[in-house]
């Protein structure tokens, strides 16, 4: 499928689909995005209301560019928390797409060009430290074959929309969502479609609307009770 790369509302660089008309992240900014619906509405709500903050387990639905799990592997420097991410994603971007992505530039600090760029090096389906902080396993599959059981405290799903991929964004994936959470577990997303949130409701999550990031007004936050 052709991929083309434009840059962003904030500078940042983003992928596109043509044969979909979809976009990896916000043209309104994808790291200005991932920073709202991901790290402030997600990992830091979670720590906000975890009994314990000293560590996390985070399952990522989309692992994509890469830029959620380099924003939380930043934070958890930050906030002196151990965190093990589980990103999967069935169909990996490129060593050659990698080039087209400019993140640690954005944030403008070089120095975090060597770990982006770790965070794609490192083996599939194996755990790597790429910090004293930070363990990544990526996972190559299919979101339907999770079949983790209460492992996760909080879930960053940010699968292509209901629009490109409805399959996704139904009741037996939010079952599989549900299953892999702890209970007290968060799952976050950029989507505030009323067909995802009451698939997310059928299977017992408690789901609240939330101030979306820039270029949306809502998105969903969902709690397993």
């Amino acid at each position: 499928m052709e991929r083309k790369f434009i840059t962003t509302a904030d500078g940042s660089s983003t992928i596109y689909l043509p044969e979909l008309d979809e976009t990896y992240h916000s043209r309104h900014g994808a790291i200005q995005e991932a920073l709202h619906v991901f790290i402030k509405a997600g990992l830091y709500y979670t720590l906000e209301h975890k009994e314990s903050s000293e560590s996390l387990s985070v399952l990522e639905i989309g692992f994509g560019t890469g830029l959620n799990a380099f924003l939380t592997c930043l934070e958890a420097e930050t906030l002196h928390c151990k965190i093990e991410y589980t990103g999967v994603e069935a169909y990996p971007i490129t060593a050659e797409d990698l080039h087209h992505i400019n993140y640690a530039q954005s944030i403008q600090d070089g120095r975090f060009e060597g770990l982006f760029n770790k965070l794609h090096d490192c083996s599939w389906d194996t755990k790597h430290d790429i910090t004293s902080s930070f363990l990544l396993i990526k996972q190559q599959k299919s979101f339907n074959n999770i079949e983790d059981n209460a492992l996760h405290d909080i879930i960053y799903f940010d699968a292509f929309g209901p629009r490109v991929q409805p399959d996704l964004w139904g009741e037996s994936v939010f079952k599989i969502m549900y299953k892999a959470l702890k209970p007290g577990g968060v799952l976050v997303t950029y989507c505030a479609q009323g067909n995802a949130r009451r698939a997310m409701q059928a299977v017992g999550f408690n789901v609240v609307r939330i101030p979306g990031p820039p270029g949306k007004r809502e998105m969903l936050r969902a709690n397993k009770i």
